[in-house]
């Protein structure tokens, strides 16, 4: 149950963190670089059951 509301959240924070308006075109890539290396993470630890 945990995993699922992570995974949900991480969704959340990856697709919030793309650079797709006008105030944040000069993040780059940045923020959803990271959030998408932390949501790998978080999947592969749900995936093997440790979450």
């Amino acid at each position: 149950m945990l995993g699922a509301i992570l995974l949900i959240i991480l969704i959340l924070l990856l697709l919030g963190a793309l650079p797709a308006w006008p105030y944040s075109t000069g993040w780059g890539y940045g923020p959803s670089g990271l959030l998408g290396v932390v949501f790998v993470v978080i999947l592969v630890l749900v995936l093997v059951g440790r979450v």
